[in-house]
């Protein structure tokens, strides 16, 4: 993939902070260069580690958790099932109806990564994305089957051989095998995982499961094996909505180059005196998957992986001065000390903070709410427009309906019907027995039941008008909830 280089005549300084050479015609599309990051050790480098195995393990072993919801009833514990029109997330159950709390825990993930981004800067794509992290598995078999950076330099360069495609091949066939895993454990979440395991190797699983499993194969592969960090510099849209969530008081990785400067190379015994501690060994560009160089300041390309700090803080021991030459700071504190005063405390409390906070909390409280009183059932009343309404021969009005009761628990309920704003009416469950003012339906487990009403009033409930506001009202006579629903009694005189 061809990436574009953009030159700063003003600077001299082209994307990747160097100067253009000479008379070099400039493109608009450079080829990529390949980068071959070093294995780096220190606290950031065991985060991400810890971090990627418990990301990895939750996505990988999440389907295969059972939650017992009784019989009849999936037992997966988080499963996505389109057929049933459910979703499961151990004792929560969301209904097609409810899709607001998708889109409640939607806007909480965006929120929530604005509040992050504002405080830590890209630390999402440094540490959570999942381009990071099955970046850095694909680098782990990169490295056992080729070795660090300069044998993977020295490979590359090196004239085909058996050896050398043995390598080769080894490390794309496992790369395949785990974006295999990778699509294969999507599937699961929309499948149960048991079943669909058995039934995907020997034809029989649904066809999207195939085609599922192989995009997310195909797409595995591509972007944490080939196109790495592309996909961070021209696909991802964050780097460029981050600068609009971030300020001066934003941790970011800095190199404080009011210490640094001048680098140069240092020997042993020779003075610190008049120059800056970076000795310019490159340890912090050779780690960075990105490639960059965090010495030339802030960057678009820089994911915020913190490997760089570890590079500088094990070569600053080494050379025996001060650690923190490239650490999370702010740009108000790097301005601060470039002009020799003291850099202030880290303010965490800020206008744009308080304000995601205060959205975070607010949406979180709805949501909690909205599921500690969700209802266990609910109605709903259609009338029949075919034919508005009949007079009986007992000189009464009587008009039909049909009613929708949702049962939401995994129990058989017995539920009262009955009409309000209606004097004398009597509601019939056509086949279930005869008209009265209390109907009593009966509403399966887990489950939507339907039934066509019958209701009856006398004429003079109408009050000589040709329709009539009234409601149907349906009670769980054990636990006393209750629901309502608006409808419309008809009589004569009524439009058609």
């Amino acid at each position: 993939m061809a990436g574009v280089t953009l030159v700063d005549h003003r600077s001299g300084r082209n994307g990747h902070g160097a100067p253009p050479h000479g008379d070099e015609p400039t493109t608009l599309y450079a080829k990529r260069k390949q980068i071959y990051p070093q294995l780096a050790f220190g606290r950031f480098r065991s985060a991400k580690w810890i971090l990627l195995s418990l990301f990895l393990g939750v996505y990988y072993l999440l389907p295969w958790l059972r939650w017992d919801r009784g019989p009849d009833a999936p037992n997966q514990a988080v499963l996505a099932d389109f057929s049933a029109g459910r979703f499961y997330f151990f004792g929560l159950e969301i209904w097609p109806q409810e899709v607001y709390y998708i889109t409640g825990l939607l806007i909480l993930a965006a929120v929530g990564l604005f509040l992050v981004t504002a405080v830590f800067g890209r630390v999402w794509c440094g540490y959570a994305c999942p381009q990071t992290i099955w970046t850095d598995l694909f680098l782990v078999v990169e490295r056992f089957f080729e070795g660090d950076r300069n044998a993977r330099m020295r490979l590359d360069k090196a004239p085909w051989t058996a050896a050398k495609a043995a390598r080769k091949i080894s490390k794309h066939a496992v790369w395949i095998l785990i974006a295999f895993a990778t699509g294969g454990a999507f599937i699961l979440y929309w499948h149960d995982a048991p079943n669909l395991a058995r039934t995907f190797f020997i034809g029989q699983a649904p066809m999207t499961a195939y085609v599922f499993a192989a995009l997310l194969t195909f797409t595995t592969y591509s972007l944490a094996g080939t196109m790495r960090e592309q996909v961070c510099t021209y696909m991802c849209p964050w780097p460029r909505i981050q600068s609009a969530l971030i300020d001066r008081n934003t941790l970011a990785v800095t190199y404080r180059s009011d210490r640094g400067e001048p680098r140069g190379p240092h020997k042993k015994g020779e003075p610190w005196e008049g120059r800056g501690d970076c000795i310019d060994c490159h340890q912090c560009v050779v780690v960075c998957p990105m490639g960059i160089d965090i010495r030339n300041g802030s960057q678009l390309e820089c994911i915020g992986c913190a490997l760089c700090i570890d590079a500088c803080t094990g070569i600053m021991k080494k050379v025996g001065r001060p650690t923190g030459l490239i650490a999370y700071d702010t740009d108000d504190n790097v301005a601060a000390r470039s002009l020799k005063q003291t850099p202030a405390p880290f303010r965490l409390l800020r206008p744009r903070v308080i304000v995601y906070a205060l959205v975070f909390a607010i949406t979180a409280g709805i949501m909690i709410v909205g599921l500690l009183t969700r209802p266990s059932f609910s109605v709903n009343v259609i009338k029949d427009r075919s034919l508005a309404f009949v007079m009986t021969s007992a000189g009464e009005v009587r008009q039909g309906y049909t009613l929708k009761l949702t049962n939401k628990q995994r129990s058989t309920r017995t539920l009262d019907l009955s009409a309000e704003g209606l004097p004398g009416a009597r509601i019939e469950l056509v086949g279930e027995g005869k008209a009265a003012s209390v109907a009593h339906a009966t509403a399966e487990p887990d489950g939507v039941d339907r039934y066509r009403i019958l209701l009856t009033a006398p004429l003079a409930s109408l009050r000589s008008k040709p329709s009539v506001g009234m409601r149907f009202v349906v009670t769980d006579p054990v636990t006393g909830e209750r629901h309502a629903t608006a409808s419309v009694f008809s009589g004569p005189g009524a439009k058609r």
